[in-house]
């Protein structure tokens, strides 16, 4: 699989004119970035030697371009953020990645690492819209007890590959097909509740049986039922987006609204990044808020 002899992990090589050329395993790759509204640093024969290329039309629907004679692999792993992970080429333009969260990814695993010497029972921890699993293979790293959920039988499937390509195959990990909204009602019923709960809510989606999810219309009742499965000594919530409108104070002003009854909390917001190469620019991909019981002064800053 490898092309010569370069690391297989992920580099954000250069951005600008609505596009980002990066490095995956041993491969370039250019995909639409519409946060990149700046020049590109390198010349644009620079940029024409990718490998892959994805074009997004105006519909919303895309294509690859492969390079000439280039047999791509179906599939290929890289290591990133102190995870193994499988990367293939999806229609709508993802490989399986969202470098951006590799910063949560470490905060998760320390306030999974506190909340265990805190608490006398293993620590839950609640992923909806779950995707590929990184943020649960970090929690289920820190030793957490986790249930991993997407509506998405396809990507639940990729998350337990990357679960065995990280020797979390046999971790307890709840695998869940399943509509979010659906699930945390039953849970609700079911008087489950969760140490930690991640949540990284698309725009727009739809669930197993074809619920239709807007983020503007359903995450607020989302969050009112998510207050029902926190357990009283929680240690935190991470809510992430990457839809407009939804910037780190605007999820901050959530995630305060869902704890205005708790005092002595914290909250840790900003952009989800991706540092180019040279150090010197970032490409803002999302934002999160974490809100934290646990004191980690050297992981949340408050």
């Amino acid at each position: 699989m490898q092309k010569g002899k370069e690391p297989l992990s992920y580099q954000l090589i250069d951005s600008g004119f609505l596009q980002k050329l990066e490095k995956i395993g041993p491969y370039t790759f250019v995909r639409p970035s519409p946060q990149a509204v700046w020049t590109p640093r390198l010349a644009k024969h620079e940029w024409n030697t990718w490998d892959a290329k994805y074009t997004r039309f105006s519909g919303g629907d895309g294509r690859w371009s492969l390079q000439e004679n280039l047999k791509l692999p179906s599939t290929w792993v890289i290591d990133y953020g102190g995870l193994k992970l499988k990367v293939e080429r999806t229609d709508f333009g993802h490989i399986g990645l969202f470098a951006e969260q590799i910063t949560n990814w470490d905060k998760i695993r320390s306030l999974v690492s506190a909340a265990s010497r805190r608490l006398n029972e293993p620590v839950r921890v609640l992923n909806l819209f779950a995707y590929t699993g990184a943020s649960s293979l970090a929690a289920a790293q820190a030793g957490a007890e986790v249930v991993h959920l997407d509506a998405s039988k396809t990507s639940v499937s990729w998350a337990r590959d990357n679960a065995a390509l990280n020797g979390l195959d046999s971790h307890p990990i709840r695998w869940i097909v399943d509509d979010v909204v659906r699930f945390v009602k039953r849970e609700i019923r079911r008087g489950r509740t969760y140490h930690g709960i991640i949540l990284d809510p698309p725009s727009y989606g739809r669930g197993t049986k074809g619920e239709v999810w807007k983020i503007e219309e359903h995450l607020g009742p989302l969050m009112d039922d998510l207050k029902e499965i926190l357990d009283p000594e929680f240690s935190f919530v991470l809510l992430s987006s990457h839809s407009a409108g939804y910037t780190p104070i605007a999820i901050r002003n959530i995630l305060i609204d869902f704890a205005r009854s708790e005092t002595d909390l914290r909250y840790s917001e900003g952009e989800m990044l991706v540092a180019e190469g040279n150090g010197q620019r970032y490409l803002p991909s999302g934002a999160y808020c974490f809100l934290a019981r646990d004191s980690i002064e050297d992981v949340i800053s408050c």
